[in-house]
């Protein structure tokens, strides 16, 4: 089985995505949602990813939407030279599976249900069938009533095991720490996990000694005792 990809979330700054990409993260992620604590600024996004760029090694670059319209996600990813968009609103299913949709072959759907058999009907709709092999095909993420993520719940992961037995590439987030994430690796077995706020030293910075311990623990879950 293929290591567990690792996606940093809730970049800010350049010396956060540095210390990401140095610690091995495969993806980082910039989010556009201006009610977010970790929210960036397209000029900001595009300053770090430019400066990425020019490094041996630049991870995957994801920007992160809540109900922007596709037009928009896609001149961000353009403007901001990110390699792809995970949706975290109530984005329609065509968004992401519909060849002429701008963010074809370019996003996929972070979800936040209330049980599996939800996660189950939104996997149908929003896994296309010709997703681009390589990328993650969904995120299963905490539900929260108010917030499209970064809360810091816990995902089922009973839930989350079952839905990964039957969605290829699927990144799991909710509640990741390095404490916990190779316990977590071992029972659900997605293709990547997400952090944000478990490796911060507050909302928005990133505490790189977590970083590195989370990105570590991902990679060594195989002889982990692990948390809860």
């Amino acid at each position: 089985m293929s290591p567990t990809k690792v996606k940093i979330c809730g970049i800010t700054n350049l010396d956060d995505a540095v210390a990401a990409a140095e610690a091995g993260a495969d993806y980082l992620g910039f989010i556009f949602w201006d009610r977010s604590k970790r929210f960036i600024s397209i000029a900001e996004a595009r300053k770090i990813a430019a400066a990425m760029r020019r490094r041996q090694f630049c991870p995957t670059l994801v920007g992160v939407f809540v109900d922007e319209s596709p037009d928009h996600v896609a001149f961000v990813l353009d403007s901001c030279l990110l390699d792809l968009a995970q949706l975290s609103g109530s984005e329609p299913p065509g968004v992401i599976g519909d060849p002429d949709s701008p963010l074809y072959q370019r996003s996929y759907k972070a979800l936040r249900p209330t049980s599996l058999a939800e996660a189950q009907a939104e996997a149908e709709w929003y896994v296309s069938p010709d997703a681009a092999n390589g990328h993650p095909s969904l995120l299963l993420d905490a539900y929260h009533p108010d917030l499209p993520g970064g809360t810091g719940r816990r995902v089922d992961r009973d839930m989350a095991a079952q839905l990964a037995q039957e969605v290829p590439r699927l990144m799991l987030a909710g509640g990741l720490t390095p404490r916990n994430v190779a316990q977590a690796i071992q029972q659900v077995r997605p293709f990547a996990v997400d952090v944000a706020s478990g490796v911060e030293a507050s909302p928005g910075r990133k505490d790189h000694a977590l970083v590195r311990d989370f990105i570590s623990a991902a990679r060594n879950e195989r002889g982990a005792k692990g948390g809860t």
